[in-house]
């Protein structure tokens, strides 16, 4: 039947073109493996020359071995062979069956129809056919759907079971690193002590800092590295280290895998994406979620706070988002104050004045959407202040237990790294002494071999120099140990809590996180003269500080009342320059937000009219040095030298130096400065 459908159908026209046999398989395991089907593949060959081709007109295009048919995207050799169909260069296709030409159906009858309009013809193991011929392009239409549904029925073979055993977790995925399987095939935690103790140190530095970032700073700042395993390449499957990065940290807090649950089916396609790009899915949606099913480095409760801490610490895009990470700037509700008018996020301004940042809570949202006036804007320093003023007061009950709980983080933290880099020198000796055993086993006679083994031992020799370099310097340098001044700063937490919220060298950065550990939001409102905040408390409690609104203007820089009068009850015993350290100790600050010193306490002894030290003194009877050198009968000079040396005393009134001199006691005659032998007492 085959010779009979020849003679009818292969003219002279088709001869004397080329004849293109295409070659495929799907994979190349397939390629490697399934050699059967490329035999029979390439003895189609010998089909064309029993049609009446010769041999040198048969063109083979096997260049797409290992490519699926399931698109003609990437595929080269199909392309190539629908461009030679479509000049008329060929007068026939050979395929071992349609599948191998396409498994889409666009692609099959695109080349039906070329084939079809150059009056090519098709032929595979079945039969001979012209694509011209209404029940010959009827039959190749129906294989090439039945090839098409074919890949279908097989993708959901397999689909199904993947699903049927992700769902009972015994599907083997590929593990992060610091997770393997056994011999059994189970989950375990990795055996290398340095891969758990480099993944249980990133994840006690985020549970204290909550910051990926602040967990890379660490690393680096200790000199560690972190574990990775080559994906692919010669050394796929093989463990190596190199340095923390940022997205090596989000990889690992977002696996629950670290956690101990099987996870299938995390991520889902984005709908109506053209380029099948995938998007994160909530947990219930996600296919299959089995916890405890395998040992982990933390808990599923950790797990879920450490993805509520990424959550919150997420950048500013969507309206969704309560609160931001804490920045660098001195606003301390950043991130955290919402408008008590509206309910949205309210933003900060920061304005300079006398060098110093004043920050500004601003609820602008509908104003740079909708262009309508700014809803509220909230005076932040004295807000702050308040607030601070609260949180210190919560805060000193528990100061003793977390300066004791800060001082173990810290020397654990020490006592980390310190293993870390220990492990890393003993894997460089190790990986040493591998290399010297391999280079001494071989025969010294084959020098190729050995000159390769040697160089190796050398490298070897060099990293182990390196990481025990670094291990010296590291331990010489007590990188991560509790220096003295840090020592002392712990101790000074237990002592005086309020000295250090408001020392000048607290960052700001570490003030906003201990609000956001005390406070889960502030509602603030303003009316005409009041200032109104609803404080809520991560335990569900919650408080409410009413405060006027601060004054602007001059207004604004008028010294406190109580400053005032704090003032000139100092004045009694103390100069301007004591008075200045006694109040910046009390972290009491001028009208105008800075620091006191002698000048700002004269200005505010004129502005107000209080009694000068000097006249305060001089009420109490005490005499100028002209009039205490009068007195005496002496010399001015001579009234300094006696006051320098002692003979005379002095009390100074200002900055400057300036003494006044109590008067001498009229009724005693002794009670007279004298110079040389003291007089002789009569009986």
């Amino acid at each position: 039947m085959f010779v009979e459908a020849a003679a009818t159908k292969v003219t002279a026209m088709h001869l004397s073109k080329d004849a293109l046999l295409y070659v495929r398989q799907s994979t190349l395991k397939q390629v490697l493996h399934h050699t059967e089907s490329a035999h029979r593949q390439y003895d189609l060959r010998g089909r064309a020359i029993a049609l009446g081709w010769a041999s040198d007109q048969v063109q083979v295009i096997d260049v797409d071995q290992g490519l699926s048919g399931a698109s003609a995207a990437d595929r080269e050799g199909f392309q190539h062979l629908v461009a030679e169909v479509s000049l008329g260069r060929a007068g026939i296709v050979l395929g071992l069956e349609c599948s191998r030409l396409a498994r889409n159906s666009a692609d099959w009858h695109q080349l039906l129809e070329l084939c079809a309009m150059t009056g090519t013809l098709i032929c595979d193991e079945d039969g001979l056919y012209d694509p011209r011929d209404f029940n010959d392009r009827l039959l190749l239409g129906m294989k090439g759907q039945m090839s098409e549904a074919e890949l279908h029925f097989i993708k959901a073979r397999l689909r199904g079971g993947v699903l049927s055993k992700a769902r009972r977790g015994e599907l083997i995925t590929p593990l992060p690193v610091g997770l393997v399987h056994d011999g059994t095939d189970r989950v375990v935690l990795d055996p290398d002590q340095a891969v758990q103790q480099a993944l249980r140190m990133l994840f006690d530095t985020f549970t204290a800092t909550g910051s990926a970032t602040a967990c890379v700073k660490a690393f680096r700042a200790a000199g560690l590295s972190f574990p990775w395993r080559h994906q692919k390449g010669p050394r796929k499957g093989e463990l190596d280290w190199k340095p923390l990065q940022h997205h090596a940290v989000l990889r690992v807090l977002h696996n629950p895998r670290y956690a101990g649950a099987f996870t299938y089916g995390r991520h889902g396609r984005r709908p109506g994406s053209a380029t099948g790009s995938s998007v994160k899915l909530p947990r219930e949606q996600w296919i299959s979620f089995i916890p405890d099913v395998h040992p982990g480095y933390i808990t599923l409760v950790q797990f879920d706070a450490n993805q509520a801490r990424l959550t919150a610490n997420a950048a500013a895009h969507g309206r969704d988002r309560v609160a931001g990470p804490p920045r660098e700037g001195v606003a301390l509700l950043q991130g955290m104050i919402a408008c008590g008018r509206c309910g949205k996020r309210m933003t900060v301004r920061y304005h300079r004045r006398r060098g110093r940042d004043f920050p500004t809570y601003v609820c602008q949202r509908d104003g740079i959407e909708t262009a309508q006036p700014i809803c509220a804007v909230i005076p932040g320093a004295d807000l702050d202040t308040r607030i601070g003023q609260l949180l210190i007061d919560t805060l000193t009950p528990l100061a003793v237990e977390a300066a004791l709980a800060v001082s173990a983080e810290l020397e654990q933290r020490a006592d980390d790294a310190d293993r870390l880099r220990a492990a890393h020198v003993e894997r460089a000796q190790y990986l040493a002494d591998l290399a010297r055993r391999r280079y001494l086993a071989v025969d010294p006679t084959n020098r190729l071999v050995a000159d390769t083994l040697e160089a190796d031992w050398n490298t070897a020799l060099r990293e182990l120099n390196t990481a025990q370099r670094d291990y010296d310097t590291a331990t010489a340098a007590q990188t991560g140990q509790l220096t003295d001044a840090q020592r002392a700063r712990i101790h000074q937490l237990v002592t005086d809590l309020p000295a250090i919220w408001n020392d000048p060298d607290t960052p700001a950065r570490e003030r906003k996180r201990i609000a956001r550990l005390l406070l889960s939001d502030a509602t603030v409102s303003r009316d005409r003269d009041t200032i109104t905040a609803h404080i809520r408390f991560p335990a569900g409690t919650d408080t409410t500080l009413t405060m006027p609104v601060p004054k602007t203007g001059p207004e604004a820089r008028r010294t406190p009342t109580e400053t005032v009068t704090l003032i000139d009850e100092l004045l009694d015993h103390h100069i301007s320059g004591e008075i200045a350290t006694i109040l910046n100790q009390r972290g009491m600050r001028s009208g105008t937000g800075e620091p006191f010193h002698h000048k700002i306490i004269d200005h505010i002894i004129r502005a107000y009219r209080l009694r000068s030290r000097r006249q305060r003194l001089r009420d109490q009877g005490m005499l100028t040095p002209a009039e205490m050198a009068a007195h005496l009968g002496i010399a001015l000079s001579t009234l300094k030298y006696w006051r320098r040396t002692g003979i005379i005393a002095a009390v100074t009134y200002n900055d400057k130096g300036e003494n006044l001199y109590p008067p001498p006691n009229p009724d005693n005659p002794l009670d007279r400065p004298r110079i040389g032998r003291p007089p002789t007492q009569q009986p």
